[in-house]
């Protein structure tokens, strides 16, 4: 018997022996696929979208790609594609390393951050001590705890009205034993930001063998402090980087997992030591060294967010306030049916989460892209979508493949 989410994009056209494929680097006790936010964006969308078609907005994913030297370094790498290079990988958490101030040991490169987002849930959850995550927030840890056969403890989040940040004096009194703590940072899907100081009551006040697994995927795209030191104060604290938000390279696949050496051993054992492909290696040391990338980029999104988020606002719409490439937009209505809507126009906008039924997660795009959605949602809220759901969500996938978890 398979899960919602494999039936919903097995129907989406992403077949099931392609989809499997994404299970082969797992341990042998994980009978389900790792799962990113390519596949949970897939799940939700129309089965007739082409890719190739349209805007793509639910996934966030970067569309300004790969920087130059990055595209360069690929292609300068290729004629060395016969080789493995496994040199090349140590080089780029080394490179990695020396910038942040860590010991390169406590760096370890995956192809993603989904992978290691992963074996530190399985790692370190069971029966007994639970996975402690936010609501709405990330559901891929969701899908790991299952394999794991832990519980799962959903949150709300503080404020969702405000600040929308993790409620985390909530979610440290939600177990007694919990076994991971998820703090995504800025939150996917709300984009939001929590405060420093509310991280560092996480990290003092946490049980001590719970590890809190720090996800700053986006982090290259706020202004909040980052959370290596916890790392270097050798604390029970993995910190998850990737190459496939800010850096344009989702669909190349880089990333890091940051903690003590000892977390990092564990972990491994699911899967870690694989080597990579050079491509990905060679882009993401590049683009680590290109001394401007992240503040450029960093203002090429925020300035497209902010000015969508105020066309939104003075049409009488209301956001979270985020400070990352995606947000929630209140529809005012179900959330499926201004998501089929917007389909049908070829503008393909995020997902739903149960616990905001009537909001929808919105990805940056371009500066155009965001214009054509503009027209696109004006034209949908004036109209009654009343009755229209994505076709590709019949039965149990009308529901959220996770909302039976408590």
């Amino acid at each position: 018997m398979t899960s919602p989410v494999v039936d919903s994009i097995a129907s989406s056209g992403f077949s099931r022996r392609t989809f499997f494929r994404f299970a082969a680097g797992a341990s042998a006790l994980a009978t389900m696929p790792i799962l990113t936010e390519a596949h949970l964006a897939l799940a939700q969308r129309p089965h007739f979208a082409d890719p190739n078609k349209g805007i793509h907005i639910d996934a966030n994913e970067n569309p300004l790609g790969p920087c130059e030297a990055a595209r360069q370094a690929i292609a300068d790498i290729i004629p060395r594609g016969g080789r493995y290079l496994m040199d090349m990988e140590e080089d780029l958490t080394g490179t990695f390393a020396k910038m942040e101030g860590l010991d390169p040991d406590s760096v370890m490169a995956f192809s993603g951050s989904s992978e290691p987002l992963h074996y530190t849930v399985l790692t370190f959850t069971d029966k007994n001590k639970p996975l402690v995550i936010a609501d709405p927030g990330y559901e891929a840890p969701m899908w790991a705890a299952q394999v794991s056969g832990a519980p799962v403890i959903k949150v709300p989040l503080a404020d969702p009205k405000g600040a929308a940040a993790h409620d985390i004096k909530a979610m440290l009194a939600a177990s007694s034993t919990p076994g991971v703590l998820y703090i995504c940072n800025p939150n996917n899907p709300t984009g939001t930001c929590t405060a420093r100081a509310d991280i560092e009551y996480a990290v003092a006040n946490a049980p001590k063998d719970t590890i809190l697994l720090i996800d700053e995927a986006y982090i290259h795209l706020c202004d909040e402090p980052r959370s290596l030191d916890f790392v270097k104060q050798g604390k029970n604290v993995i910190v998850l980087r990737t190459f496939s938000k800010l850096y344009g390279m989702a669909g190349i696949r880089m990333g890091f997992a940051i903690g003590r050496p000892d977390l990092l051993k564990k972990i491994s054992v699911h899967g870690g030591f694989n080597a990579l492909p050079i491509t990905a290696v060679a882009a993401a040391k590049t683009s680590l060294l290109q001394p401007d990338l992240v503040a450029s980029r960093k203002k090429i999104i925020g300035d497209v967010r902010v000015d969508t988020i105020a066309w939104l606002k003075s049409e009488g719409h209301a956001t979270t306030p985020s400070e990352s490439n995606c947000f929630m937009l209140e529809t005012g209505r179900p959330g499926k049916q201004v998501l089929a809507a917007m389909a049908a126009k070829e503008i393909y906008i995020g997902r739903i989460w149960p616990a905001w039924p009537t909001q929808v997660r919105i990805t940056v795009g371009t500066h155009d892209e965001m214009l054509a959605f503009r027209k696109a949602f004006k034209e949908v809220m004036a109209t009654n979508t009343s009755g229209l759901v994505p076709p590709q969500l019949p039965g149990r996938l009308a529901e959220h493949p996770f909302s039976h978890l408590s």
